[in-house]
């Protein structure tokens, strides 16, 4: 199963390329910020599928969602554990 993760913006790389440093379940990952409306904005949520942040959401709709993940268990481990191993040692990369 793949899911859109809540991600908070930690440091715009590259305003011209869109491109972010998020963090998501503790691993911080680069993102695509492309398909949003406008720039990206240090400190903002957003919802990161397969390495684009698709939407900007706010803190509580980040809270609530990474809360209702967190209750399905076992799914939302593995959707973590899978970005935690693609990250590898740096505990850093591209999603």
């Amino acid at each position: 199963m793949c899911l859109g993760i809540p991600a908070q913006i930690v440091e715009i790389l590259d305003p011209e390329a869109k491109t972010a440093k998020v963090e998501i379940g503790g691993v911080r990952r680069i993102v695509s910020c492309a398909l949003l409306d406008g720039e990206a904005q240090l400190g903002e949520w957003v919802l990161v599928h397969v390495g684009f942040a698709l939407d900007r959401i706010d803190e509580e709709q980040a809270a609530e969602t990474l809360q209702l993940l967190s209750d399905m268990g076992e799914a939302y481990e593995r959707e973590l554990a899978g970005i935690r191993a693609s990250a590898g040692e740096s505990r850093e990369g591209a999603i």
